[in-house]
Formats: C-alpha cells, structure tokens, sequence
C-alpha cells in the first residue's frame, strides 16, 4: 500500500519542503548519491541473469522502446528548454533528466497499469546499463549551446551509481538467494522513501528559486513527461500493434530516473539549481504515471 502511493508521498512532501525545507534538507550531499545507490541496489536485488532472456524473446519491442526512450525524450528537453526560453542551468537539468533511462517507479505503474510487467523490467534494466554511456553523450551533446559539458565526469559518476549497485544486486541475488528473498519485499517501499527524500530535498533546497522563476520550468517538465507519454503509446501502437506493449512502452518512455539526473546535476555541476529540474521531474511524471494507470484501467485497453 505504502508504494502504490508513492505519488501522494512525493506531492506531500514536496509541498512540506518549499513550506518548511528543514524538514528535508537534511539529507543532501553524499546522502542524495547514497540513497540513488540504494535504490539501483535494490533493483539489482530484484533481478537475476535469466530475466534477461525477456529482450532474447521480444528483442523489437525492447530496442522500440530503448529507441524512443533516447531519441524522443532528448530531443523534446531539447526543445521545450528553448519554447519556454529557460535560463542556462534551468534547460541543461531538464536535457540531463530528459536524456536518463526509465526508474523503479516506471515498474510499479506498469504493475498498477496491467501493463507488461517483466518488459517493463526488461527495459528498465536494459536502458539503464545504456545510460552508462548514452546520458552523458547526449546531454553534452545536446547542452552544447548552453554550457560545456564534462561527458566523462557523467560518465563516471554514472558508472558509480548504476553500473556497480545494480550488477552488486544481481550477484546477490544470483548467488545468495535465501538472503535476498527475505529483504526483496522491503525494496519497493525502501526505493519509495529514498526517492521522496531526494525530491524533498532538492526542491526544500532550491524553495527560492521556484517560488520565484520556477513556472516556466514547470510547464515544460509538464509537457516534457506528457508528451513522453503520449508520443510513447501512439508510435508504439501503430508500429508495433500491441496495447499492452504500448502501455508499458508509453510508461517507460514517460517516466524517467529522475533520481539519476538530480545525482548526476548535483556531482557534475556547480549551480545547485541544475538539479531542481530533476527533483520536478519526479514529482510530475509520478502524478502522470498514476492518471495513466487509472485511465488505462477503465479503458480496459
């Protein structure tokens, strides 16, 4: 029940954090890069090398998605940071988020939505190893026009908050399986609490500049995730024909690792503000994630 919620927990306290951002900004520094770690921990724990034989049986749907996922996703934070004529450090956080994989919280709405779970796993896990070295390369391409990027900086900070906690998690669910059966059921609501701290955090500690010139930004996350969402689910049904596969794609597509992007804006640049494209990012994309899963389910589609 705690992490069918986890919108209303993130609303909350988001709205707790520009009220009263001590609550909140306790947990910044290292802590933010400690608690992405646990979360991509915790999904590794869910996993094992034989739920990769997903992407051997449907290999076009998960390279569809991965596809959109890297070429519509960047190209619209590319975009709506010009449309909304964002400040520099404003529209680099939106392309940064908008060039990171999907996140845990995409396989708990594809749950909710009765969409296909394990290929909303399998492309959670797959667009994540590819971020590695796909969200640095297009956020530096993309933010060429704003600021110099430091592709290997992301690259490694990358590395060290995905690559190691996830392949750490597999191993120990591969090989001490007794082990992480009896703490696999913790790992959603842990993953909950971790993301929520991080959203929390980072809006309680940019509170002055959203309240001041945070609406444009707003908008354009909001139409970034929409559109995500939208442009997800009518490609993927015309191309690939198939409406559970288009819900879980659309789901994948819309709903990115914020988490990542607010870790990786925090470690790579010196404006704190960068980050806060982020932390809005969740917010909103978990909301969408919810109404999608409630529409799709009366639809009955």
């Amino acid at each position: 029940m705690f992490t069918r919620f986890f919108p209303l927990w993130v609303s909350l306290c988001a709205f707790l954090a520009l009220l009263k951002p001590e609550l909140f900004t306790w947990f910044a520094g290292p802590w933010i890069t400690y608690g992405l770690g646990g979360i991509m921990l915790g999904m590794g724990l869910t996993l094992k090398w034989s739920d990769f034989t997903q992407v051997l049986k449907t290999p076009s749907w998960v390279v569809f998605g991965m596809l959109l996922q890297f070429t519509l996703m960047p190209l619209l934070g590319w975009g709506l940071g010009i449309l909304f004529e964002l400040p520099p450090f404003f529209a680099v956080g939106l392309i940064l988020v908008a060039c990171c994989p999907g996140g845990t919280a995409s396989n708990v709405i594809a749950y909710l939505a009765k969409a296909n779970v394990a290929l909303s796993v399998a492309m959670t896990t797959c667009s994540t190893l590819a971020a590695i070295i796909l969200t640095p390369l297009l956020t530096a391409s993309f933010s060429g026009s704003y600021l110099e990027v430091d592709a290997w900086g992301l690259f490694y900070s990358t590395l060290k908050v995905v690559l190691i906690p996830v392949t750490l998690g597999v191993i120990l669910n591969q090989y001490f399986s007794k082990f992480t059966q009896k703490i696999i059921p913790y790992s959603p609501p842990v993953a909950v609490l971790l993301i929520v701290l991080i959203v929390a955090s980072i809006i309680g500690q940019g509170k002055e500049i959203i309240l001041s010139s945070g609406l444009n930004l707003i908008a354009a996350i909001m139409c970034l995730h929409f559109l995500g969402f939208l442009v997800g689910y009518g490609l993927s049904a015309i191309v690939l024909k198939n409406k559970a596969v288009s819900k879980t794609i659309a789901i994948e597509v819309g709903m990115q690792n914020s988490g990542l992007g607010a870790v990786l804006a925090r470690e790579n640049f010196t404006n704190p503000a960068t980050a806060i494209p982020s932390a809005l990012s969740s917010l909103v994309h978990s909301i969408y994630g919810s109404i999608f899963a409630a529409i799709v389910q009366k639809n009955k589609q």
